[in-house]
C-alpha cells in the first residue's frame, strides 16, 4: 500500500488570537506554488509597532476586540442574518480559535523557484515582504513581486529590514519633500527611525518626537537635528529648532505614531507650516482639529504601506508588474531601492539593530518587548542552516508539534477521507460533521498555507497536516477525498483523485469552463470511475424536503421563481479574481440543482440576461415542462435572507424562506413551518449521504450525469 512521505517540518511562530498565547510550532514546509519562490530564512525583523499591536489586541477580551474592530462585527451581524447564528458562531469561533501568523520582513536564500519564475535563482539571498509571506517560520513562499535579490555586500541582518523600510520610503515620496525642506516626524520607532535616515539623506532638515528618550537619542545619532518629547518643554525646543531652518514651522509632517491618543494630530498642526503636508503612516487616531487645519490649510495624505501595488491581488500573487513609465515606485522597486541606498552606503542602519534571537525564543522575546524587559527598535529573529544548505532546522532540537484534537473514534468500515483545502467554508460547514461521524476516519489534510493544515489538524484530528496536495491524492490508503480549495484548481484535483481511484467530494463549481467539464468527464469514462459527488447541498436542506414532501406531486408542470440576494462583494473578495473564475459560475449551480431537485428533472433550455456587474437573471425549461426564473441580484440589504423560492402549480403554492420559513397553500388552507435552528442550507446531510455512498458502495446521491448537466446549464448561463 502507498503512502507518501511524511513532509518536511519546520519552525513556524504563531499566536492564537483566542486566547492571544504565542507559540513555535512544527509545521509542514509550504509548497513552491507557480508565481513564486520557496525561501529559507536567515533573519525576520519583529516589528515592534504593528506586530506588538496585534498580540496585545489578541490578549483582549472578545468584548474588547469587539470594540476594537467595529467593522468585523458588523460583518458577523450581516452573516447571522444571512447564514443564521449558528453557522456564523461556528466561523467566528473557528477564525479566533486558531493559530495565526506574525511577521513581514525577512532576509533568507532562494531554495526552489517556482514556474513561470524569472531573474531568480536557487542559491540567491533575496529580501522578502508580506503579512501572508515574509512571516518568522523556517521557509516561505513568497511571490514574484514580493521578492528582491540582495546586492553584494549587504548583510542579511541589514536587508532584513526592507520591508520597514520600504514603508518610510513610500512614506517619503507621498510627502514629496524637496531638497532643504525641514520634516518633523512624530513617533520615533523602527518607521519613524528609518524615516529620519532616509530624509536626512535626501537633504532634509529634520526633527522629531517621542515619549521614549532612548529613541530620541537614536533619532538623533541617525542625522535629526534635534529630537524631544511631547511635554510643554520639549515641543518648545522643537519649535525652536523648526524656526532656525525655516520661519513658521515644517514643511512637512509624518505621523509614524500608533495609539488612541489625538495628540500626535494636534502636534502636527502645531509644528506645521502654512499649507504644510501631513502624512499618516502608523495606525494612530485621527480626528482632525477642524480650525488648526483649516486656518494653515495642511494639506492632509495617508502612506499606504510598502508602496502602490500593495493589496493589489493582480500584482502581488499574479506578478502582474505596473508599467514603469506610468508608476515609478512600486513595492519591489521601493524594497529595491532601499537596499541599494544600502549597498553603496548612502544609509547606515547598524545602530537599530538592537538584538538577535534564535527563533525557538520568540514567544520570550515577544514578552520581553511587550513588558518593557528589551528596549531598541530592531530586533531580529535567526534560523538555522542560513547558507541554505542541509535539511530545514539540522542537528537543532525541535519544539513539540501541537497536540491534534480529540475525536470519536471511527468504527471498523469507517471510511478513510483526505481533505484538500481547509478554509473557512470546509472548517465551519464540512468538517464538524465529518470529525464527529464515526463512519468517516479523517486521515490527511493539505492545504496551501502551513498553520492553516495545524489549525485543521488541531481542530478535526487529523492523522497528519502538510501542503501538498499530491500527499492526499497518491495515499492509497484513503477511500476517498474532498477538496475545497479554489475554484481554479477544483476540475484538475477531481481528475487526479479519479484516476487514483478515489471517491471525490468536490465543492462547488466542478468546474470553470466546457473544456475543464470535458476532462472531467473523459476522465470518468477513461477510467470506470464515477464515484462523483458536487456540494450542491441545498436539495439536502431539512427545509427544502419537508416542504417539498408538503407540496407533493401534482400531475402536471409548476412554475419556479428563486431569488438569491447574494450581496455586494469586498474589494479584497477573491471572487473578483478572473482566474476564478466569474462569480455565477462560482455559486449558480447550487440554484440551479435545486430546482432540478424539485422538478426531478434537468434543464434542457437555459436563457440567461446579464445586468450591470454581477447580475444575472435565467429562465430553465426543464424536460417535463416546467419553468423556473432565477435571479441572482447583488444590490440588496445584508440584513435580509439570502435566498427565496416560490413554487406553483396543481392550485398549490409553496414558499421557502432563507432555509428556516415554509408555507404551503393548499384548497384545505395555509401552513407553516418554522425551524428552531435557524438556517440549515444542508451541509451536514450532503457529506454524510456521500460517506454512506462510499461505505456501502451505493450510488452517489446525485447522479454524475446530473452534476455535468448542472454545470454544463450553469456555464452556458454565464456564457
Amino acid at each position: 500500500m502507498k503512502r507518501p512521505d511524511e513532509e518536511t517540518r519546520m519552525w513556524h511562530v504563531a499566536q492564537n488570537y483566542s486566547s492571544g498565547e504565542l507559540a513555535v510550532l512544527e509545521a509542514p514546509v509550504p509548497s513552491c506554488r507557480p508565481g513564486g519562490v520557496l525561501v529559507r530564512s536567515s533573519y525576520s525583523l519583529i516589528s515592534t509597532g504593528t506586530e506588538l499591536m496585534k498580540v496585545s489586541e489578541a490578549r483582549m477580551s472578545l468584548l474588547s476586540k469587539a470594540r476594537h474592530r467595529p467593522d468585523q462585527v458588523r460583518q458577523v451581524l450581516d452573516a447571522v442574518a444571512q447564514n443564521g447564528a449558528v453557522a456564523t458562531y461556528r466561523k467566528t469561533r473557528n477564525r479566533l480559535d486558531s493559530w495565526t501568523p506574525l511577521g513581514y520582513s525577512l532576509c533568507g536564500v532562494v531554495v526552489e523557484v517556482g514556474e513561470g519564475v524569472h531573474g531568480f535563482e536557487v542559491g540567491d539571498l533575496v529580501a522578502a515582504a508580506g503579512n501572508e509571506f515574509a512571516l518568522h517560520a523556517e521557509v516561505n513562499w513568497v511571490p514574484r513581486n514580493l521578492c528582491v535579490r540582495v546586492p553584494d555586500g549587504v548583510l542579511a541582518e541589514h536587508a532584513a529590514f526592507s520591508t520597514v523600510g520600504a514603508i518610510a520610503m513610500q512614506a517619503l515620496r507621498r510627502a514629496e519633500v524637496q531638497l532643504g525642506e525641514t520634516a518633523c516626524v512624530i513617533g520615533l520607532g523602527l518607521v519613524g527611525q528609518l524615516l529620519v535616515r532616509l530624509l536626512v539623506g535626501a537633504g532634509v532638515r529634520v526633527v522629531g518626537l517621542d515619549t521614549v528618550e532612548e529613541r530620541c537619542r537614536t533619532a538623533e545619532e541617525g542625522g535629526a537635528v534635534g529630537c524631544a518629547g511631547p511635554d510643554p518643554a520639549g515641543v518648545d525646543r522643537l519649535e525652536a529648532l523648526l524656526r532656525a531652518g525655516a520661519p513658521g514651522g515644517a514643511d512637512h509632517v509624518f505621523l509614524a505614531a500608533g495609539g488612541a491618543s489625538n495628540e500626535p494630530v494636534e502636534l502636527a498642526a502645531r509644528l506645521a507650516r502654512d499649507r504644510a503636508c501631513v502624512v499618516d503612516i502608523g495606525k494612530t487616531r485621527l480626528d482632525l482639529p477642524w480650525n488648526a487645519y483649516y486656518e494653515k490649510e495642511l494639506d492632509v495624505r495617508f502612506s499606504r504601506s510598502y508602496g502602490p501595488g500593495r493589496y493589489d491581488d493582480r500584482y502581488e500573487l499574479d506578478g502582474v508588474d505596473y508599467p514603469l513609465g506610468y508608476v515609478r515606485w512600486t513595492e519591489e522597486r521601493n524594497i529595491a531601492c532601499f537596499l541599494a541606498l544600502l549597498a553603496d552606503g548612502s544609509l547606515d542602519i547598524a545602530a537599530l539593530v538592537s538584538s538577535n534571537h534564535p527563533v525557538t525564543e520568540a514567544p520570550q522575546v515577544y514578552e520581553r518587548l511587550r513588558t518593557g524587559g528589551i528596549t531598541g527598535v530592531g530586533h531580529l529573529l535567526s534560523y538555522p542552516a542560513r547558507d541554505g544548505s542541509g535539511p530545514v532546522g539540522a542537528d537543532t532540537p525541535r519544539p513539540t508539534a501541537p497536540s491534534a484534537a480529540r475525536r470519536p473514534r471511527a468504527r471498523d468500515g469507517a471510511v478513510r477521507l483526505g481533505v484538500i483545502g481547509a478554509g473557512s467554508h470546509a472548517s465551519a460547514m464540512l468538517l464538524p460533521g465529518l470529525a464527529s461521524s464515526d463512519d468517516v476516519a479523517l486521515v490527511r489534510v493539505a492545504t496551501a498555507r502551513s498553520l492553516s493544515s495545524i489549525n485543521a489538524q488541531r481542530a478535526f484530528g487529523f492523522e497528519s497536516a502538510g501542503t501538498e496536495a499530491r500527499s492526499v491524492i497518491e495515499d492509497d490508503s484513503l477511500d476517498a477525498v474532498l477538496v475545497a480549495t479554489r475554484h481554479r484548481t477544483h476540475a484538475d484535483l477531481v481528475c487526479a483523485a479519479l484516476e487514483s481511484g478515489k471517491a471525490v467530494y468536490v465543492e462547488k463549481p466542478l468546474a470553470l469552463s466546457h473544456e475543464e467539464l470535458a476532462r472531467v468527464e473523459e476522465t470518468m469514462a477513461r477510467t470506470g470511475n464515477d464515484r462523483l459527488m458536487v456540494g450542491f447541498n441545498r436539495r439536502f436542506a431539512p427545509s427544502f424536503l419537508d416542504l417539498r414532501r408538503r407540496f407533493g406531486e401534482v400531475g402536471e408542470p409548476v412554475a419556479l421563481r428563486y431569488l438569491v440576494n447574494a450581496g455586494r462583494l469586498g474589494a479584497s473578495s477573491w471572487y473578483l479574481d478572473e482566474a476564478e473564475g466569474s462569480r455565477f459560475v462560482g455559486e449558480g449551480g447550487h440554484f440551479i440543482d435545486l430546482l432540478s431537485a424539485w422538478t426531478g428533472e434537468d434543464p434542457v433550455a437555459v436563457c440567461a440576461q446579464h445586468g450591470e456587474g454581477q447580475d444575472v437573471s435565467l429562465v430553465l425549461r426543464f424536460a417535463g415542462g416546467s419553468l423556473a426564473t432565477l435571479t441572482y441580484a447583488t444590490g440588496g440589504s445584508r440584513r435580509c435572507g439570502k435566498e427565496s423560492l416560490d413554487v406553483l402549480g396543481g392550485g398549490r403554492s409553496a414558499h421557502l424562506d432563507n432555509f428556516v420559513r415554509t408555507t404551503v397553500w393548499t384548497e384545505r388552507g395555509r401552513q407553516s413551518r418554522r425551524s428552531r435552528t435557524g438556517p440549515d442550507k444542508g451541509h451536514r446531510a450532503a457529506v454524510a449521504a456521500f460517506v454512506t455512498a462510499v461505505r456501502t458502495g451505493g450510488p452517489m446521491p446525485i447522479d454524475p450525469a446530473s452534476l455535468v448537466t448542472t454545470t454544463r446549464t450553469t456555464l452556458e448561463a454565464a456564457r
